[in-house]
């Protein structure tokens, strides 16, 4: 009988194909369970960008947690020995499994709510990434001990190679999430379904270790000298961690970027992350698609025409997408084809891994925990992107004229834009000689002059990175100071994203109107003429469905009144003096800017009753209160489109009905630009046992003037017809349908089908969405 002691004789190698597999089934395990974990936990935090950067974050660490742990594991010179150490952490791991979210940290809190995150994350899912992270590594490591130099294949003689082989499966399970999974299953067949592939996946590392230890590399090192390796210089690791750094920051920083200042569609966030994982795939194959010098050509270009349109926000949407994922996709394939081109002997595999998973930490944590603290807004994105030009290649420093003269032009351009913003514009350019011209068309043609230049110069310079550098910091910075500022005067930050406040001229309101934005998103606005200064506006104007709601329901003597999500307290303008209102709002910063009569004074001035309001996830803090009580309860949280799914599911309305008098009315805003929530809203209802009406509400063009409102659709549900009854009556409000959609539940929610409704309702002219 044959053993598996070192005197057994040396098998044949297994096929290099199955440490493919190997590697290949790990990742697109850890890519599968990702967006699930967030699934199940993300929406209690509102699934603003930062929830979404904090989880990437946390992944990252476990990632090196993972690594560090397959490098100790090299330390032991068997592979029987690293087998049955893997093994046992691979068995330990299974204790938190069928996968699910525990409970131990308690309720979200928001006042620390990356820290509850984290918590949760770590001690829901923390053991089993872990693990399945030191897979790609641990078997790469294998790989190089199983075949000498010069063995096998061309592709088991170089074990990097399996890298590209485990970002194809990180890749594949991304996409196919959102797209197979998630529409398809319901979370609880996607968590069993994930431990069940997590325990498929025992089974194969098992069978590739009795593999490689039957080919007899459980007899010692593999030749002398093999373990200890010539050292690593610090130096040469610390580039190791800035060429990680840098692409891990910048991934985080365009997809905030992306989803506050460019649009806030849905999935957004799966494009660089999937770019991301691309820039890995071509740097670590035996031959890349893309060569190392149509990289460096394309990332000079794309970084530069990138920074020049950064500050421009009104840029059409068409033209700044591809521009910022361009400049991301070829600076992070720069810095990975470097990390390639230094990447050490196989005996060193482990260690590089590590320092270039620590790189990916530090960029991602930078993101996630730094930034929002010390900028008030997106200032990382760009601040990295330029700082990326510094691992170009230096090239010499014989600088000829030519290049001279390009240096000049480019910091003369950049440093002409504030002097035109500054002096020009307002001295020159109103000089009776430009009275034919106008001043605003005039400096427009200037800073684009001074953009092209800039960005021209640049591109000449690329081959001396300094040069390069220098010339597109001044083009970014004088870029931002000439950028439209007048429209935003206020910007806040928080973990919940970048809010801003913003003025605009309404001359139906009498002039100036303050707005409250989240990103993209409108979240209220106030007119600042004293006429119209207490006029709910927009959304929640008069005419409005929400309007509508309050008005019809004053005939009650004392109405107590819910609303889940502030904005700018807008409904506060509803509140007599017999009504109590209370706003739960999960973002402190909201309550904070909206309560401040500075900003906006619906909730101090307007108001004529109380105004309280209850910190917290929506879901958690209205089952804190008492049951039938309210007569008006407003969902106002689905405007953006990081929608929370957790608050317009079946369990959800049915809490929300449980909180109704007998006769109140639960009204659900669903305006939005990108998702159909119609339907699964009225499917929702009539699985919850409610009643329910629905309007599309279009204002005419001089319809209710004085409240500026917008398109809006709004679904209100009661108890019984007979709590509907006054609206029954008008036409405005119809009987909803709720054949077409299967309500979404705490188990089952399909964004790309909301998606693909909306897409299919702008294409059609006749629709009346």
């Amino acid at each position: 009988m044959t053993t598996l002691t070192s005197d057994a004789p040396r098998a044949a190698p297994p096929p290099a194909t199955l440490f493919a597999v190997t590697v290949f089934a790990s990742a697109a395990l850890v890519f599968l369970v990702e967006p699930m974990i967030a699934k199940l936990v993300l929406p209690r935090l509102g699934g603003s960008p930062s929830v979404w950067n904090t989880s990437l974050a946390f992944f990252q660490g476990a990632l090196l947690a993972g690594y560090a742990y397959a490098h100790l594991l090299q330390r032991l010179r068997s592979l029987r020995a690293q087998a049955l150490v893997h093994g046992a952490a691979m068995l330990a791991a299974m204790v938190v499994l069928p996968l699910r979210i525990n409970e131990l940290i308690g309720p979200p809190s928001s006042n620390h709510p990356a820290l509850w995150l984290l918590g949760v994350l770590a001690v829901s899912v923390g053991a089993p990434f872990a693990v399945l992270s030191a897979t790609a590594p641990l078997v790469q490591a294998w790989h190089a001990r199983t075949f000498g130099e010069g063995e096998g294949p061309e592709t088991a003689s170089e074990p990097y190679v399996l890298y590209a082989a485990s970002n194809l499966g990180s890749l594949l399970a991304l996409l196919a999430y959102p797209l197979l999974v998630e529409p398809t299953l319901t979370l609880h067949a996607q968590r069993l379904g994930w431990s069940g592939g997590y325990l498929a996946f025992v089974l194969l590392m098992a069978g590739l270790a009795i593999a490689v230890i039957r080919a007899g590399q459980a007899r010692g090192p593999v030749r002398p000298g093999a373990i200890e390796a010539a050292p690593i210089a610090w130096r040469e690791r610390l580039i190791w961690v800035a060429l990680a750094a840098i692409p891990s920051s910048l991934m985080l920083g365009t997809t905030t970027y992306i989803t506050t200042d460019v649009a806030s569609a849905p999935f957004l966030w799966v494009l660089p992350l999937a770019l991301y994982l691309i820039t890995f795939i071509v740097a670590f194959q035996a031959r890349p698609a893309i060569p190392k010098d149509v990289t460096l050509l394309l990332q000079a270009a794309l970084a530069a025409i990138c920074l020049a349109l950064l500050p421009f926000h009104a840029s059409p949407f068409f033209l700044l997408l591809p521009v910022n994922l361009g400049a991301f996709f070829f600076t992070a394939l720069m810095c990975h084809q470097a990390l390639v081109a230094r990447r050490p002997p196989p005996e060193r595999l482990t260690e590089f891994y590590f320092w270039m998973s620590l790189g990916g930490v530090i960029g991602g944590s930078f993101n996630a925990f730094l930034a929002p603290v010390i900028f008030d807004n997106v200032w990382e994105y760009p601040l990295v992107l330029v700082a990326a030009c510094l691992l170009r290649p230096w090239g010499d420093w014989k600088i000829d004229i030519f290049t001279t003269a390009m240096l000049i032009l480019g910091v003369g351009a950049g440093v002409a834009m504030p002097i035109l913003n500054t002096f020009v514009a307002p001295h020159v350019f109103a000089r009776p000689l430009f009275a034919g011209f106008s001043q605003i068309d005039m400096f427009e043609l200037g800073v684009k002059g001074c953009l092209v230049l800039a960005v021209i110069a640049a591109y000449m310079v690329r081959r001396h990175a300094l040069l390069f550098f220098a010339v597109i910091l001044i083009l970014w910075i004088g870029a931002e100071s000439t950028a439209d500022r007048t429209t935003t005067d206020q910007t806040w930050r928080s973990f919940f994203g970048v809010l801003r406040q913003g003025e605009t001229q309404v001359p139906a309101l009498g002039g100036p109107t303050r707005m409250l934005s989240h990103g993209t998103t409108l979240h209220g606005a106030e007119a600042l003429t004293p006429r119209w200064r207490c006029n709910p506006l927009v959304y929640y104007a008069n005419s409005s469905p929400i309007g509508q709601v309050f008005l019809g329901e004053r005939a009650k003597p004392a109405l107590r009144i819910g609303a889940v999500g502030l904005g700018t307290g807008s409904v506060a303008a509803y509140v007599r003096a017999s009504d109590r209102l209370t706003f739960f709002e999960i973002d402190p910063l909201v309550i904070k800017i909206s309560s401040d009569p500075k900003h906006f004074a619906y909730t101090t001035k307007c108001a004529r009753g109380p105004v309280d309001y209850v910190l917290g996830d929506a879901r958690l803090t209205l089952a804190e209160q008492p049951t039938g009580v309210f007569d008006i309860l407003l969902i106002d949280a689905f405007s953006s489109d990081a929608v929370p799914t957790h608050l317009l599911t079946v369990q959800a309305v049915q809490g929300y009905l449980t909180h109704l008098k007998p006769d109140g009315v639960l009204i659900l805003h669903l305006s939005n630009r990108n998702l159909d929530l119609d339907g699964p809203a009225q499917a929702v209802a009539k699985a919850a046992g409610g009643v329910a009406l629905i309007q599309r509400f279009r204002p005419g063009p001089n319809e209710d003037r004085g409240g500026w409102p917008s398109p809006e659709n709004a679904v209100i549900v009661g108890k019984s017809r007979a709590a509907l009854e006054p609206f029954v009556r008008d036409p405005r409000w119809k009987l909803t349908d709720a054949r077409a959609v299967r309500p979404w539940t705490d188990d089952y929610t399909n964004l790309i089908g909301a998606l693909w409704r909306r897409f299919l309702q702008k294409l059609d002219p006749y629709s009346d969405l």
